[in-house]
């Protein structure tokens, strides 16, 4: 592993452990084995390596909704992979998702907040543009297409970040195999829904 990838891997886990106020550069040179001159010259500043880590993530789901938007299905087929795909990302690192949250909530750093904001627009645009095919050639019936985008989202991010208030408590989301459980209900739900929702009345 390169000393790049080493900064970055040490530095996600810092950020999602003590936040990004309580991490260091010191702690992320230490971590990483690497030395501050090397952060600095990769990144310039701790700022830097946070929103290096935020956009790199960002842009790998953009990626994966690139190719759900070009493959050749229906656009409903293309939204239960939209969902699968985010309830998947989402729920299999819910650390990081707080933290992004935590940051995009506080909107302390302006810089930050917005290169993260821009690229979280930019994903949302790709299942905004399915979502619109959809009702445009009238698999969908007409829809508020921001608010339904807002509702898949805001579920997915609920369950990640109170997942207690879904289960009471009976499982724990740290665990591989609750985890999955309480994916796959996410996902059922959701799918549902949006069929419910999105299908032509006849």
């Amino acid at each position: 592993m390169d000393k790049r990838t080493s900064i970055l891997q040490a530095a996600e886990k810092l950020f999602c452990d003590l936040g990004y106020e309580g991490t260091s550069t010191r702690q992320i040179a230490r971590e990483s084995g690497a030395n501050m001159a090397m952060i600095n010259y990769y990144f310039g500043s701790k700022e830097g390596v946070f929103i290096e880590i935020m956009t790199e993530r960002i842009k790998g789901f953009r990626a994966q909704l690139t190719i759900i938007d070009e493959d050749k299905i229906s656009p409903m087929e293309k939204l239960m992979k939209v969902i699968e795909g985010y309830a998947d990302r989402i729920l299999s690192n819910t650390a990081f998702h707080k933290m992004m949250h935590r940051e995009l909530s506080l909107a302390q750093r302006p810089e930050m907040y917005e290169k993260i904001k821009d690229a979280v627009s930019q994903n949302l645009q790709v299942i905004e543009h399915i979502v619109t095919e959809g009702i445009e050639n009238g698999h969908f019936r007409q829809v508020d297409v921001r608010m339904l985008i807002a509702t898949i989202m805001g579920t997915i991010s609920h369950v990640a970040t109170s997942p207690g208030k879904v289960t009471g408590n009976t499982l724990d989301i740290s665990k591989p195999k609750d985890r999955d459980i309480l994916k796959e209900r996410l996902i059922v739900h959701l799918k549902e829904l949006a069929q419910t929702f999105l299908e032509p009345k006849k």
